[in-house]
C-alpha cells in the first residue's frame, strides 16, 4: 500500500475558480458535427436535427463553454458559407473532405443554447481576413449593418450575443493553414482583434498562443491590450500517425505535466506585465490527440482511418486519472486559468461515444461528471506528500488532490487522485492541522483495471459508486487508479470554523 497526506489550509484564503474551466469543444472533424451532436433524419433527434441523447449527457456534465468550430478546420472555413436557406458543400481543406455546411453559426448558437452553454466561436486567421472576422462578429451581435440584416432575414431576428471569440487556432504550426512567424502573427492578432471590437467592444477575445517565450511574449506586448485570453493548446499522447496508445504508467507520468505548462505560461504573461489582466484559456486538451495518419490524410485508406478514433477500448482509466489531474491543475492555479475546453466532446476522443441507437459514456464522462455536480465553488489552499508511484526509470507522486468549499468555508469536497496503478493509497486528511474522524460519505470512480473501458457491451462498467470511506488514524484507503470526491461532515466543517478563528 502506498501513503500519502493532504493539509488543507483555509487560512490562506479561499478563491473561487471559473466553472469555463468545464467546457468543452466541437470540430468539423470526422464524426463530431454529422453523426455526432447533428444528425437530421436519426429516431434520436429532434426537428432540428440535434441528438437529444447527446444533449441529455452533455447537460448533465454542466457544460459552461463549448468551442467550434475549430480547431484546424476553421484556417479554410468562410462562416457565410454556413448560414441562410441556399447553402452549398466546400471542400474542407483541413480534413480533406466535403463538408455539407448545414451545421453552420445559427444551428451551433441554437445548439448551446439548447444545452445551456455559452458559444465560443474560433475566427478564420488561416485564408481569412480581419474584415470577415469583424463581419461575423457583425453577423453575431450587430442590430445594425447588411449582416445583422442578413441574420435577421434569416430567421435570427434577436442578436446571438455571442462574448467569447478566438482569433485564430493554431497559427504557430506548419500544419496549419495560413501559419505564421511572430513577426506576422503579433500584429495581424492585434489589427483583428481591433477591428472586431469596433463591432462588439464587450467581446472577449483570446489568441492563438504556445507556452514559449519567443512566441507569447511579442504577441502581448504587441496585441495584450485587447486581449482576455491567451489560447494554449496540448494533447499528451502524440499518436496522430499511430494509433497505438500510451499504457496507463506513461500516461501518469505526463500527468504532472499540464501543471508545468500552465506555471510557465503564467510567467510569461507575469513578463509582460499583463498579470490578472490577461487570463488562460487552455481551449483545446485532451490526453490521446487525434489519429489522422499520412499528414491529413489523402487516400482513402487515411481517411477510412479516423474511425480508429472510435474505439471505445482506447479510453481506460489512464484518461480519467489524467483528466483528473488536468483539472486538478487548473483549479490549483485558479487565479489565472479561467477556461478550458475538453477536445472534442463527442466522438473521435470524446468523452461521449454515438452509435445508431444510443451513447457510450467512456471513463473520461464520468470524470467530468464528477468535477462538475460534486465540488464546491471555491478553491482552498493545499498541499500533499505522497510515496511515488513507479514506471519504468520515472516516477510521479501517487497523490493528486484539491480542497474546495462554500462561501462560508464549512461544507468541504476534497477530491483526491491514486494515481497508482495496483496498489491502494493511504491518505491522510488534514484540516487545519486536524487528522479527520469517522466514517465519510464519497463518491469513487475506480474499476477492476487501469485498463478497464465502457463501451456498448458493458456500457457500465467503470461508473462513479457512492459509498462511506472508513477513517483509520486520520486517513481513507483509496482504489488504485481511482479518483474520489469526499465529503467532510459538520463536525469537520466546525473543526475548520474553529481553526479560522485561531490567531
Amino acid at each position: 500500500m502506498k501513503n500519502g497526506s493532504v493539509h488543507i489550509e483555509a487560512h490562506r484564503g479561499i478563491r473561487q475558480y471559473n466553472r469555463r474551466i468545464f467546457g468543452q469543444f466541437i470540430e468539423h472533424f470526422h464524426r463530431q458535427i454529422y453523426g455526432g451532436i447533428f444528425e437530421p433524419g436519426s429516431p434520436l433527434s429532434n426537428r432540428r436535427g440535434f441528438r437529444t441523447d447527446v444533449m441529455d449527457a452533455v447537460r448533465a456534465l454542466r457544460v459552461p463553454i463549448v468551442r467550434w468550430p475549430g480547431g484546424c478546420f476553421v484556417s479554410s472555413y468562410h462562416w457565410a458559407d454556413g448560414v441562410g436557406a441556399e447553402r452549398r458543400p466546400v471542400y474542407d481543406k483541413a480534413w480533406l473532405v466535403e463538408d455539407p455546411n448545414t451545421f453552420g453559426t445559427d444551428e451551433f448558437v441554437a445548439w448551446c443554447s439548447e444545452i445551456g452553454a455559452e458559444p465560443y466561436i474560433c475566427t478564420n486567421a488561416g485564408t481569412g481576413d480581419a474584415e470577415e472576422m469583424a463581419d461575423w462578429v457583425e453577423y453575431c451581435n450587430g442590430t445594425l449593418g447588411a449582416w445583422a440584416r442578413r441574420r435577421e432575414a434569416n430567421g435570427c431576428t434577436r442578436p446571438h450575443n455571442v462574448r467569447f471569440w478566438s482569433v485564430g487556432n493554431e497559427n504557430y504550426g506548419d500544419w496549419e493553414m495560413g501559419a505564421k512567424t511572430i513577426q506576422q502573427w503579433a500584429p495581424f492578432v492585434a489589427e483583428s482583434a481591433k477591428m472586431m471590437l469596433r463591432v462588439d467592444p464587450a467581446l472577449k477575445l483570446s489568441a492563438a498562443a504556445v507556452a514559449k517565450i519567443d512566441w507569447t511574449l511579442p504577441l502581448l506586448k504587441e496585441a495584450g491590450k485587447y486581449l482576455t485570453y491567451v489560447s494554449i493548446h496540448k494533447y499528451w499522447d502524440p499518436i496522430w500517425q499511430k494509433n497505438e496508445p500510451a499504457d496507463y504508467g506513461t500516461c501518469m507520468l505526463a500527468s504532472t505535466d499540464p501543471q508545468d505548462e500552465i506555471t510557465f505560461t503564467e510567467s510569461i504573461i507575469r513578463v509582460a506585465g499583463l498579470e490578472g489582466r490577461v487570463k488562460i484559456a487552455f481551449d483545446e486538451w485532451n490526453l490521446r490527440a487525434w489519429h489522422h495518419p499520412a499528414g491529413n490524410g489523402v487516400h482513402a485508406g487515411d481517411i477510412a482511418a479516423r474511425y480508429k478514433n472510435d474505439i471505445n477500448a482506447t479510453y481506460t482509466m489512464a484518461d480519467a486519472v489524467f483528466s483528473a489531474c488536468f483539472l486538478n491543475a487548473c483549479i490549483r492555479h485558479a487565479n489565472s486559468v479561467e477556461m478550458a475546453c475538453m477536445a472534442p466532446m463527442v466522438n473521435t476522443r470524446g468523452p461521449i461515444f454515438t452509435h445508431p441507437s444510443g451513447i457510450v459514456k467512456r471513463t473520461t464522462y464520468h470524470a467530468l461528471w464528477m468535477f462538475a455536480n460534486l465540488l464546491e465553488k471555491n478553491v482552498a489552499s493545499a498541499w500533499t506528500e505522497s510515496d511515488p508511484f513507479e514506471h519504468g526509470q520515472e516516477a510521479v507522486p501517487a497523490l493528486d488532490a484539491i480542497a474546495t468549499c462554500d462561501d462560508h468555508v464549512r461544507k468541504w469536497r476534497v477530491l483526491l487522485v491514486n494515481r497508482d496503478a495496483t496498489q491502494e493509497l493511504s491518505c491522510g486528511v488534514h484540516l487545519e492541522g486536524v487528522a479527520l474522524d469517522g466514517p465519510l460519505e464519497a463518491t469513487i470512480l475506480a474499476a477492476d483495471s487501469a485498463d478497464a473501458f465502457n463501451d456498448r457491451a458493458h456500457p457500465e462498467r467503470v461508473v462513479p459508486l457512492c459509498t462511506q470511506l472508513a477513517v483509520s488514524n486520520g486517513a481513507v484507503r483509496l482504489p488504485p487508479h481511482s479518483i474520489a470526491v469526499v465529503s467532510i461532515p459538520g463536525e469537520g466543517a466546525a473543526v475548520s470554523a474553529a481553526a479560522l478563528r485561531r490567531p
